[in-house]
């Protein structure tokens, strides 16, 4: 059964965001949050604990250093001949990493494939049981009740419209890229940089995360239609922008690999707080709609809260709602235990030497105190125990005949099956022998594919760069001066160029475009360098 209330900890290498969250029947509300930085892990969460006053309210965390796979099954497999498809293809995974599959631990979640409709696509996530053993650890004490993947959780925050299609990019630490389609979780990408790389950085000045953490909220990114929104901490653009650059990057990758279909991204994490970042990922993702991601259900705030202040815990707040039985169902790494099953009414707590006033203190649930005889009410328990107890012996006993029973008859299936197997060695054998066939005639048809597509590709771009040396030239102003030109792979062109005028190169970019001498052009934030501005322009060859 869902928790009506549930604290969520998203822990990173250096803060903790928590949010507390209660839910009733369909009502989500927000009863407190905030973040912590700090030296000491534990010492963090029982400070969190303390002033949440959540003692006795389920814990939800996040994963740490969770790994995604992909399957492909088809869809009419059974339920038990799935789990064993899953089984296999991650052993087989493992086999080729390295990896001892034994180490993790892994849950899966299955939605339709969108490119095959007879099968299914898996999502497959898997954790290191030394790492999870760590976080509980830290936990120790309270009632940890969810561990789950963060990207998993973060969507939970958003009231998806039915068909919708979008990305929720979530910058912490690490970016994680959660794509939506078809109103479902659909894949997750990994992306290593995150607001830990600035972070870093800018603590190496500063020696402080705190301060470090507040002058990325103060700071403000330039963008072409806002050039003059220049704050103090704009000195601390050149730490933060190589990494928002390469993440957008990356995005746009992810957004072209899913064709036209993705409409909208959001955006959150640590670096949402980054103001006009939602204005520079629009700049750079055209065809989409790009926005800071804001918990559906916060409306009409109070006093000196804000949705900033809201936005800047989502994390915590997604990993609260997982705990209230809100989200994807399956992803917890927590292993439910039977006093977690149990409603608190029930629980038996055995406890040495308690107090007449304590014993009151623990509302409904029964105690044993190993100090004093048996009331009635332990009497009873006892007696249950004991009816439970020849229960199973006498489950053991019928279980062993019938398991009796069962081995002759699997004897004779055995030998059936070998029977079987010897014919389909046969087989195998000769289907081995029409694959190679197979393999042969495949490699000389790839090679002649190769051997056109190299054809192709030279005619193609013969007298591509000398028409686009020319065009460039025509539009290049007197205070630019292009210091490389490079054909990297296939059609893609990346400029280096440099002036004492920032104004002219945004002239060359703008020229470029609007002249269509190269397509999906993008460029870099200007480096200044002893009054001299360098910018590196990439784009594709028409």
């Amino acid at each position: 059964m869902a928790n009506s209330s549930c604290l969520g900890l998203y822990i990173e290498e250096h803060l903790i965001k928590y949010a507390k969250v209660s839910k009733d029947h369909d009502k989500v509300k927000v009863d407190a949050f905030g973040l912590m930085f700090y030296d000491k892990v534990g010492e963090a969460i029982e400070q969190i604990v303390q002033e949440t006053y959540s003692q006795k309210t389920p814990i939800s965390i996040n994963l740490a250093e969770e790994m995604y796979n992909y399957f492909d099954m088809f869809a009419l497999l059974t339920k038990n001949d799935l789990t064993k498809a899953i089984k296999t293809e991650f052993e087989s995974y493992c086999a080729e990493k390295g990896y001892n599959p034994n180490v993790f631990e892994t849950r899966y979640a299955i939605v339709g494939n969108q490119d095959e409709k007879e099968k299914i696509k898996i999502i497959h996530v898997a954790d290191n049981k030394i790492e999870l053993n760590k976080q509980m650890q830290a936990i120790d004490g309270y009632r940890l009740s969810h561990i789950s993947p963060i990207s998993m959780a973060i969507p939970n925050l958003i009231d998806i419209e039915k068909h919708e299609n979008a990305l929720v990019v979530n910058i912490e630490d690490t970016t994680t890229v959660t794509t939506i389609l078809d109103d479902k979780v659909y894949n997750i990408d990994k992306i290593e940089e995150g607001s830990r790389d600035f972070l870093t950085k800018i603590n190496l000045k500063e020696n402080s995360y705190l301060k470090s953490y507040e002058i990325c909220k103060n700071t403000t990114i330039y963008t072409s239609a806002g050039k003059e929104l220049q704050t103090e901490n704009s000195n601390y653009l050149e730490e933060i922008m190589p990494t928002l650059y390469t993440i957008v990057g990356k995005v746009r990758e992810i957004i072209k690999t899913n064709g036209d279909r993705i409409k909208k991204v959001y955006v959150t994490g640590t670096a949402a707080l980054i103001n006009n970042i939602d204005l520079y990922f629009q700049e750079y993702l055209e065809g989409v709609t790009c926005e800071i991601l804001k918990p559906y259900f916060v409306q009409n705030l109070a006093g000196d809260i804000s949705i900033k202040d809201y936005i800047e815990v989502n994390s915590a707040i997604s990993l609260a709602m997982m705990g209230v039985g809100i989200g994807i169902g399956g992803m917890n790494f927590k292993g439910q235990t039977l006093a977690d099953k149990l409603p608190d009414w029930l629980k038996i707590e055995v406890s040495p030497g308690r107090t007449e006033k304590e014993k009151k203190n623990l509302g409904g649930m029964f105690t044993w105190d190993l100090g004093q005889p048996f009331d009635k009410t332990e009497f009873g328990l006892l007696r249950i125990a004991i009816g439970v107890f020849i229960l199973v012996i006498l489950y053991s006993v019928f279980s062993g005949l019938l398991a009796s029973q069962m081995n002759k008859k699997t004897q004779e299936a055995q030998e059936s099956i070998t029977s079987t197997n010897n014919q389909i060695q046969f087989a195998t054998s000769d289907n081995e022998r029409i694959n190679s066939k197979i393999n042969e005639y495949s490699t000389m048809l790839k090679n002649l594919q190769e051997a056109n597509d190299r054809i192709t590709d030279r005619n193609k771009t013969r007298n591509a760069i000398p028409n686009l040396l020319n065009q460039i030239m025509s539009i290049v102003p007197e205070n630019v001066q292009l210091t490389s030109i490079e054909n990297t792979t296939g059609s893609h062109i990346i400029i280096n160029a440099q002036s004492n005028r920032y104004e002219q190169l945004g002239y060359l970019v703008a020229r470029m475009k609007t002249d269509v001498i190269l397509t999906n052009i993008i460029s870099t934030a200007g480096q200044k360098d002893n009054n001299i501005v360098s910018i590196k322009i990439e784009g594709e060859l028409p």
